[in-house]
């Protein structure tokens, strides 16, 4: 069947079998490797991407499921050549140890500040509660998600906090 999905802001149109899951898709015909693929079941969150702005474990979603919607991937977060805070924050608070976790981990955090953007450790904890990291205790997950928070409210009215974006541009 064909399909077509905006990723990360291209229109992408392809041949694909009904059965491919979007994760596959992404990584195998887009070479967007940031996601990363875990478990299949849903459980490890490794996988999570943003479709129509909503955080989904891509390994459970079909491809022919994301047809004529917007998909957005780990690698869309920088722009400008800058790091978006979440990624600086995982790095500024070390918020990775393999690292394996590290995108779906990102894509969620992002998603919770653009619609908390000032959590608390028990909110971002629950936001994060869909998702397993098997190196670290989460303090230092928990800590870069803060530092991101902190380090955006910082940011001057209608500045890009080095985010390369606009004001109100994600």
């Amino acid at each position: 069947m064909q399909i077509t999905m905006t990723v990360n802001g291209v229109s992408h149109t392809r041949d694909v079998e009904a059965r491919l899951l979007l994760i596959h898709f992404l990584r195998d015909e887009l070479r967007l490797t940031g996601s990363h693929w875990g478990c299949d079941t849903s459980n490890c969150g490794a996988c999570v991407v943003w479709l129509d702005e909503t955080p989904v474990k891509s390994c459970t979603v079909l491809a022919a499921m994301a047809d004529g919607r917007r998909v957005r991937t780990v690698e869309d977060l920088a722009r400008g050549g800058r790091l978006d805070p979440v990624q600086q924050g995982f790095a500024e608070c070390h918020g990775l140890q393999c690292g394996f976790c590290t995108p779906g981990m990102m894509m969620t955090a992002r998603w919770l500040l653009d619609h908390h953007p000032d959590p608390s450790v028990a909110e971002i904890r629950e936001a994060l509660s869909g998702q397993l990291c098997r190196c670290t205790g989460y303090e230092n997950i928990v800590r870069s998600v803060r530092w991101a928070s902190e380090h955006e409210a910082a940011q001057p009215a209608g500045g890009d906090g080095g985010t390369g974006r606009q004001a109100g541009e994600r």
